[in-house]
């Protein structure tokens, strides 16, 4: 589920840092820098970018097609090439039987067996196509507040790089404590500092 469905799950940021002036000609350029590359057609096992939200395959952007008023609207697109543990495994021991039987031996060295492992692995990688995932970002870029649609672990980890190494900002995680800090004036924060547990009997 995304920013275009009808019900998400997200997770919620407080942006760090400053952006330079012209925020939104720097903004457009790194998006432009950082938007994701196919790697259908190559050896690559991995690669991350920014997409539209609305259609996974565009990259260019046309109209400045993120922004919407105050807001820039992203999707962070994943491809990564696996195999399977239990496919590698199987396509292992098959290849050691055959070199067993062919050299005649009862059995294979360590270091052979690496070998056969890493050659095996690679020839799968090689034949195995990506596998897209996508998660989709709202940033307000005004008030530094961004809600990312994924509560993955290693979705939340890849953002906080990709955004770090777009825009060189950093994303504090908005748990609620820190939530109400920004919703509240200096009084009611004075207020909140003073909060001591309950105990509900």
């Amino acid at each position: 589920m995304g920013l275009l469905t009808g019900a998400a799950s997200f997770t919620r940021f407080a942006v760090s840092g400053e952006l330079p002036e012209s925020p939104w000609d720097f903004i457009a350029g790194q998006i432009e820098k950082h938007s994701f590359r196919d790697i259908d057609d190559t050896m690559d096992e991995f690669s991350v970018g920014w997409v539209s939200v609305a259609n996974m395959f565009d990259t260019a952007f046309a109209r400045s097609s993120y922004a919407a008023g105050d807001y820039v609207a992203l999707t962070m697109r994943m491809d990564e090439r696996r195999v399977s543990p239990a496919v590698l495994k199987k396509f292992c021991q098959k290849e050691e039987a055959r070199i067993l039987q062919e050299k005649q031996i009862p059995r294979l060295a360590k270091a052979a067996r690496v070998e056969i492992r890493e050659r095996i692995q690679a020839e799968l990688l090689r034949k195995s196509p990506p596998i897209p995932s996508t998660s989709d970002l709202c940033w307000h870029v005004a008030d530094g507040l961004v809600l990312f649609f994924s509560t993955s672990r290693k979705a939340v980890a890849l953002l906080e790089e990709l955004f770090r190494e777009s825009f060189g900002l950093g994303l504090v995680l908005q748990v609620p404590w820190l939530t109400g800090e920004r919703m509240l004036d200096e009084a009611g924060r004075a207020s909140l500092n003073e909060l001591q547990p309950a105990v509900f009997l």
